[in-house]
């Protein structure tokens, strides 16, 4: 399984973009999958100086509404005309995010894009393909994710908490890998990861995705205690991770000094190689 980062907040590839996002391009034994596609139509640019033809992909998903996940949506379908975009059946609801003085930004996807006949709703739970799902519907509260105190959705003229009910996970299973992607993880990567081992009876042998571990409000990262309780869970599912993007430097360099070499950081151009028992950069 072959795992290209198109576009994250950095970039190890000084001839491709970076900026504030997400997306991979997953290449699996039968399928070539888009996972999200950062703020902009930066990814493509990226993806073709990878040597990623993102007309050939067979599948995308978009992992929650937030434009830095979905902002380059508009791009691929007019890209790639076939290939199926699953999305939560709520993820082009309107979403805010807190600014100074007690105002709102909107940080959705494009709503317009919503009936494309492209567009696949998604449910809590559906099985894309033999050995390729999504889940949803993550609900525990361990070391809930500080930062999303800032965000929110739009009720009639309200702005409430969001409950990030249109965040959902991606599962490849093959060849005795079982890899789990999560886009910002904004339920809590140790609650995504309790519910797949609750479903599941095991936990994934890899983990990709941001864990949202700083907090814009407060300009700081997670405590210190809470990152020690999300390292020693990590740690003791024996997964091999993969973070980037909403992680943080800070936390990150706190995971890093917990769990050694079973976390790595993955930045924009970075190539992933995955086989059983054993990961190469």
């Amino acid at each position: 399984m072959i795992i290209k980062a198109l576009v994250e907040n950095s970039s190890c590839n000084p001839s491709l973009g970076e900026e504030h996002g997400l997306s991979l391009f997953i290449e699996t034994n039968s399928k070539k999958i888009l996972f999200d596609t950062g703020a902009s139509a930066l990814f493509n640019e990226n993806a073709q100086k990878l040597g990623v033809d993102l007309k050939r992909v067979d599948l995308a998903v978009i992992s929650h509404g937030h434009y830095d996940h979905g902002g380059g949506l508009k791009t691929f379908l007019a890209l790639n005309p076939t290939a199926l975009v699953y999305v939560r059946e709520n993820a082009f609801g309107p979403f805010y995010s807190e600014r100074a003085g007690n105002s709102y930004e909107y940080i959705g996807l494009d709503s317009s894009l919503a009936k494309e006949t492209q567009i696949i709703p998604t449910k809590e739970q559906l099985q894309l393909t033999e050995g390729i799902s999504l889940f949803s519907a993550v609900w525990g509260t361990q070391y809930f994710p500080s930062g999303n105190c800032s965000l929110f959705k739009k009720e009639g003229r309200d702005y409430v908490p969001d409950d990030f009910s249109h965040e959902q996970n991606l599962v490849i299973e093959e060849d005795g890998i079982c890899l789990l992607v999560a886009g910002c993880a904004h339920r809590g990567i140790v609650n995504i990861l309790e519910h797949f081992y609750r479903e599941r009876g095991n936990y994934p042998t890899h983990v990709i995705g941001g864990f949202h571990l700083f907090n814009h409000r407060t300009g700081k990262p997670e405590s210190k205690e809470t990152l020690s309780g999300i390292a020693h869970y990590l740690l003791n599912t024996g997964a091999r991770f993969y973070t980037c993007h909403c992680t943080g430097e800070e936390s990150f360099g706190f995971l890093r000094s917990k769990l050694g070499d079973h976390i790595e950081y993955l930045p924009g151009g970075k190539i992933l190689t995955i086989r059983k028992k054993e990961s190469k950069k």
